[in-house]
């Protein structure tokens, strides 16, 4: 997503002027902090793992799409949450689904 489509998106949907410049700086600021995340050690085992899907629209070139977010949550031995993945799809389907096991698990999970 460009800076100008962030700043098309606020402007849209919080009714917000924000200049391609401010966006820029603020995705400079916070892209170190999601590197990091991207880049962090996960726990070797979590016990329970949760996988939802969020459905939503989005207006791309003057039509409204429907879209997906896939999210996969791991809860570890002591409570702590942790986001797996969050993944934007087209859809939600079974078969993008068992990618997403076969990716996060590293192997099919039949």
């Amino acid at each position: 997503m460009s800076t100008r489509d962030i700043h098309d998106q606020i402007q849209e949907l919080y009714g917000m002027e924000l200049s391609a410049e401010m966006v820029s700086k603020i995705t400079d600021r916070i892209l170190p902090e999601i590197k990091e995340w991207q880049a962090g050690p996960l726990d070797p085992v979590y016990p329970f793992v949760f996988m939802d899907c969020i459905h939503y629209k989005v207006r791309e070139d003057g039509r409204i799409l429907s879209r997906a977010a896939y999210i996969v949550l791991g809860i570890t031995a002591d409570g702590h949450k942790d986001i797996l993945s969050i993944t934007v799809g087209a859809n939600e389907t079974s078969r993008f689904w068992h990618g997403m096991r076969q990716n996060i698990f590293g192997t099919a999970l039949d």
